[in-house]
């Protein structure tokens, strides 16, 4: 299974890796992960990658995770980073010293 989600890329394997390891049972972990696998020929193989690499990164280990990046397109939105948001600066702003 696994070598089937390496022809796939990096965080597919990553991710069926991952959920096979961390069930008690690795027999446990297959239905989840040939689900996972199967998205591929709906929504292919890059689109795939993508939706598993953001679920390593926040930690979710579930077809139904997966599914859903794919359903809403996730995959292809980049959330920005916080230090890169807008602040906003006026004169009725209260600073860090004003509870002190």
């Amino acid at each position: 299974m696994c070598t089937w989600a390496a022809t796939i890329g990096p965080n597919t394997e990553g991710l069926v890796t991952v959920i096979l390891r961390e069930r008690r049972h690795p027999e446990q972990g297959y239905r989840s992960c040939l689900g996972i696998l199967r998205l591929a020929k709906m929504y292919g193989d890059d689109r795939l990658e993508a939706a598993c690499a953001k679920s390593l990164v926040v930690g979710a280990r579930s077809y139904r995770h997966v599914e859903g990046v794919l359903k809403n397109g996730l995959d292809a939105v980049d959330a920005a980073p916080e230090e890169t948001q807008p602040t906003v600066d006026h004169d009725n702003i209260r600073g860090p010293g004003y509870d002190h």
